[in-house]
């Protein structure tokens, strides 16, 4: 009976079977069939130039470049000589490597060539292999696309690439590798299995409905799969956000009153002059925005205005945007002059932003703030400490960097709430797509639970599990691919 309800599931999927196996994707790579070549390493002068080659003629390129009968053996360092095939005349004396396909990174024949990296060098090795029949240079992208089109990476594995070239902090690095890694991929996989079994289940009570050797609580199986499936992807969209801003960078906005020290901390935080520091209320007129690491986060620091109304029309204007910009904030760090604390503008900006943004219930999507007193320097030793009634606060001087290590490691802590953590927990969505995809899957399942018909049941089992589908690459168009492949170098 059993046996028969699995072949069912098969038909049922009406898609690729597993997605946890790797094949190809059916999505032929630009010029398939030709033999690429591309610089690999970045540009410049440089000790080392990688300059590789994917395609049936790589061997041939190999032969002709060294003037060997034979190739080198296979995911071995050789050292050889390379000579252009025109002249004949020696181009340098390098390392290569061969990768016959299929075990390569593209699933293709590969050649990598080692060559010292001065431009005339790697010049010269291009061109000589621009020379060989079959060949031409490599698109941006290519390698990676012809990986995905032979089954070697899926497309989250594809986007993981794309985010560890790109990454500039340890916690993108770290994101990114888990990604590189299949983690989202297996998930998906491990979801759409159980869509897969749902799916068997209904079409089992569809077609067998009446005959009494189908076992008793097939369709509450299903309803039992479907209901834990909902759970799980509505806590990965509640924290679609912050692999968002993992990826992209987490929004800081640094605000107070005139001459609380903002622009000190900015260019602390930076480690570079980003402000003009001026004992002159109102310096700072317009946002300014800086790209930080920040205990091992990207994070875009943005400086503004001080909040006052303003004397000016272009102060007015700077106002206006400092307000417009921290409503879009995902961490405020409020300032105050820790030696002006009775003052109008320090308690006017006590009662409306920090005490706004700590009024808020705490959700993921909430803003966080941080409370900074500045000018710690100021306050006499032996005199009495801030007010009793703040809320929980720092105490810094930008002056003598005093407080610094506490204020950083209460970024860390912030910023790994804002952002998740990459080293634990389920693999973060990274992309709008990833977002799209799993609110699609979870809709689906919302018709699925309300259908009376079971023929309209089965329909939105294999709609929701065609989303997961195209997470991962399969049937998706080539318009989407085209826009993910853009993103890589050339030689990648």
């Amino acid at each position: 009976m059993w046996r028969g309800l699995w072949t069912l599931a098969a038909q049922a999927a009406r898609g690729p079977r597993r997605l946890c196996t790797r094949r190809s994707s059916g999505a032929p790579a630009p010029g398939s069939g030709a033999t690429i070549f591309a610089l690999s390493s970045g540009q410049g002068r440089c000790g080392i130039a990688v300059i590789r080659t994917s395609g049936p003629s790589s061997g041939h390129a190999l032969r002709i470049l060294t003037a060997a009968r034979d190739l080198p053996p296979a995911r071995h360092a050789s050292l050889r000589l390379l000579s252009d095939p025109r002249s004949g005349e020696p181009l340098d004396r390098a390392l290569v490597l061969w990768f016959p396909g299929p075990r390569s990174f593209t699933g293709e024949d590969c050649v990598e060539f080692h060559v010292h990296g001065g431009p005339a060098v790697v010049s010269g090795v291009l061109q000589a292999l621009g020379s060989v029949p079959g060949l031409r240079p490599a698109e941006a992208g290519e390698f990676t696309r012809r990986a995905f089109a032979n089954g070697k990476l899926n497309l989250t594995e594809v986007e993981g690439l794309a985010d560890l070239i790109h990454a500039e902090t340890e916690a993108q690095r770290r994101q990114a590798l888990r990604q590189l890694d299949g983690e989202l991929g297996h998930l998906c996989c491990g979801w759409a299995e159980t869509l897969t079994k749902a799916l068997a289940h209904v079409e089992a009570y569809i077609d067998f409905g009446e005959d009494d050797n189908l076992e008793e609580g097939v369709l509450e199986q299903a309803d039992m799969e479907v209901r834990a499936l909902e759970v799980a992807l509505g806590a990965h969209l509640r924290d679609a956000r912050r692999g968002q801003r993992l990826r992209s960078g987490a929004h800081v906005v640094v605000t107070g009153p005139p001459n609380a020290g903002k622009s000190s901390l900015v260019n602390l935080l930076s480690r570079k002059p980003v402000s003009i520091v001026s004992p002159e209320p109102g310096t700072t007129r317009d946002v300014l925005e800086t790209p930080v690491d920040l205990a091992g986060f990207p994070v875009l620091l943005s400086d503004t205005a001080g909040l006052r109304e303003g004397v000016g029309l272009v102060e007015q204007e700077g106002v206006r945007r400092a307000r417009e910009r921290l409503e879009q904030a995902d961490l405020i760090l409020a300032m105050l002059d820790a030696s002006d604390l009775a003052s109008p503008s320090s308690c006017n900006f006590l009662a409306t932003v920090v005490a706004s943004v700590g009024a808020q219930s705490p959700t993921d999507s909430s803003q966080r703030l941080l409370l900074v007193l500045n000018k710690s320097d100021l306050l006499s030793p032996k005199g009495p400490g801030p007010r009793p009634d703040l809320p929980p606060h720092l105490l810094l001087s930008c002056l003598t960097g005093e407080g610094l290590d506490g204020l950083l490691e209460a970024l860390r802590k912030e910023l790994a709430a804002v952002c998740g953590d990459p080293s634990t927990g389920s693999p973060l969505l990274t992309r709008a797509r990833h977002q799209h995809h799993l609110q699609g899957c979870l809709d689906a399942l919302g018709h699925y639970k309300q259908s009376k018909d079971l023929a309209l049941a089965a329909e939105a089992l294999r709609v929701a599990r065609g989303h997961l589908t195209q997470l991962t690459g399969g049937g998706g168009t080539e318009e989407i691919l085209d826009i993910i492949f853009r993103d890589f170098c050339v030689g990648k």
